[in-house]
């Protein structure tokens, strides 16, 4: 029998990794409150539609990513690969339309089949906000801040660059696609084969190319800028322009696009170099479209998603936890005691570590290998005395206290 390993593409977080992973759901949910977004916890599958539709379906996550499967009614359900398609169609099942605006943050597993490397696992971790209902910048401005803020908070944000593009509107995203179009069309033979794939069903994913040819090529390209109509550059101008007022330090990036049609002006990101080839620690954009794609009503919304892994590589280590109190009973009529003892300090605050087995030199030295501040020895003598041998294990210096003084001595130093 070969030896069980996780699934690959999976890994277990240990107490260490959930630390991390903690402290940064745990920051990011408490700045979002700040800005006014409650929790939104959606299930982990969906109907396969969900994504089909969300995701377009011939896109790479549609076509390649995305774990499906049937259920035993028959139904197609899918593993979700990301959080806005769940959170857009609990806006619409859950006739949400009438408490507009809704501002909604969310952390959780994603699942995706894609070749795992530094930073990207099949199932991995994401926290993300979505605001439904606010087609003005300022929606734009109010998430990228709340990410920036974040960010800063949790240390990284120096570690990274806000990378902002415009999509524009409807009329500049159409004259735009034409153009680009055109040029790629007279260069196809020289473009890489998943772009020449790509290119009548979706030219603007092109941009995206990481092959080197293909960069190349997409350097000579039209931009999109130049085919932003007076509304979406205006709406462009409002968004970057509030930044600069929030002093949230920003590079345009001309080939940042999102190649869904819903998709419509701003798309950013957070770059850092510090983690490889993957660069994007936090990313989103504005989906006016997606909700009425869903079968919804014409619904604006905006949001991004970051990345817990590559966050919690990012970030200084956490606090450590709060350091216990190693009980070290001698004898059966000690370990009786321990256990009570254990449990009233437990209530009282107090982290406490019970040993369960071993002579008097055993559980110190678990006691040491639990880095215990403190040791409470109780032996014959301290039983007849209804008290106990308290010592510092860093200074060494003990002392018998009476067991009900004990809770009093301890706790406020937790």
């Amino acid at each position: 029998m070969s030896k069980l390993q996780p699934v690959r593409g999976t890994r277990d977080l240990l107490p260490e990794d959930c630390r991390r992973h903690r402290a940064i759901g745990d920051t990011a949910r408490a700045i979002a409150e700040r800005y006014g977004f409650g929790e939104i916890v959606t299930p982990i599958f969906e109907f396969t539609e969900v994504f089909q539709r969300t995701l377009g379906e011939t896109s790479d996550i549609v076509t390649k990513e995305m774990y499906t499967f049937p259920d035993r009614g028959g139904e197609m359900l899918t593993l979700r690969p990301e959080n806005t398609a769940g959170v857009a169609r609990a806006f619409i099942s859950g006739g949400l339309g009438q408490m507009q605006p809704l501002k909604f943050f969310y952390a959780g597993p994603m699942f995706r089949h894609e070749r795992p490397q530094k930073g990207r696992l099949r199932q991995f971790h994401q926290i993300g906000v979505e605001l439904i209902g606010v087609p003005e910048p300022l929606g734009d401005v109010e998430v990228i801040a709340l990410g920036a803020h974040i960010l800063e908070v949790l240390g990284v944000l120096g570690k990274t660059t806000l990378e902002i593009n415009t999509l524009g509107d409807a009329e500049s995203r159409n004259a735009y696609r034409a153009a680009l179009l055109e040029f790629l069309r007279a260069r196809r033979d020289k473009l890489s084969a998943e772009s020449q794939e790509r290119l009548e069903r979706n030219p603007m994913r092109v941009l995206d190319s990481k092959d080197e040819g293909d960069r190349r090529i997409v350097a000579e390209a039209p931009r999109n800028t130049d085919y932003l109509t007076p509304a979406a550059a205006e709406f462009f101008k409002r968004v970057t322009g509030g930044l600069e007022a929030l002093g949230v330090r920003y590079q345009i990036n001309p080939f940042l696009v999102r190649g869904l049609d819903y998709y419509c002006h701003s798309a950013f990101e957070f770059t850092t170099t510090e983690l490889g080839a993957q660069s994007a620690v936090l990313a989103g954009g504005r989906y006016d479209g997606l909700i009425e794609t869903m079968g919804g009503p014409p619904t604006p919304g905006v949001g991004w998603a970051a990345g817990i892994e590559r966050l919690a590589m990012l970030i200084a280590e956490p606090a450590a936890p709060a350091r216990p109190v190693a009980i070290v009973p001698i004898g059966p009529a000690a370990e009786a005691v321990a256990l009570n003892l254990a449990h009233e300090l437990r209530h009282a605050g107090v982290t406490v570590e019970l040993g369960y087995r071993g002579n008097l030199s055993k559980r110190m030295k678990h006691a040491d290998k639990v880095k215990a501040r403190a040791a409470i020895i109780i032996g014959d003598d301290e039983l007849a005395k209804n008290a106990v041998m308290l010592r510092d294990l860093d200074s060494g210096v003990q002392e018998l206290i009476e067991r009900a003084r004990l809770i009093e001595r301890l706790a406020p130093r937790t």
